[in-house]
């Protein structure tokens, strides 16, 4: 547990540096203090996080969903949100024509990638973005069968 305790304090510290600390404590209505107790990794605050609550308010004030993330993927669960208009029209043929342009891209990147045998940062953070691209046109068809099966 020490570990897990660690990783969700280390998100927590960074959710309220997010936010700032001064409108966290607005947000919260918790002192500097108590904010810095919950990501302190000193012994007596060990056991001390932050209630769930105190995240909502924050991560709706953030730039992203630091808790929620870390908690989802302690669980193995991957999180994702899109603002950007869906898929409405075609269906579940045009789903995966765009599937298979998708994987497609993805790997032509990581032929690219492992051409030297190394997969660098750089080109890591190119085949996660298509792996998160490719996960979109996934959703796009999932939402497209259950329509289908409705």
């Amino acid at each position: 547990m020490a570990g897990v305790g660690n990783y969700l304090k280390k998100h927590t510290e960074a959710l309220v540096k997010d936010v700032g600390v001064e409108p966290a404590c607005k947000l919260t209505g918790k002192s500097k203090a108590t904010l810095g107790r919950y990501y302190s990794d000193a012994e007596e605050h060990a056991d001390r996080f932050m209630p769930v609550d105190a995240v909502a308010a924050l991560e709706a004030a953030s730039s992203y969903p630091h808790v929620t993330s870390a908690l989802a993927e302690l669980r193995g669960i991957t999180l994702s949100y899109d603002e950007s208009p869906k898929n409405s029209v075609g269906g579940v043929n045009s789903d995966v024509i765009a599937l298979s342009q998708r994987f497609a891209m993805l790997m032509g990147e990581y032929n690219q990638s492992i051409e030297d045998g190394i997969i660098t940062v750089n080109e890591a953070k190119r085949l996660l973005r298509e792996t998160l691209e490719l996960q979109k046109v996934l959703l796009d068809m999932k939402m497209h069968l259950e329509e289908e099966t409705v």
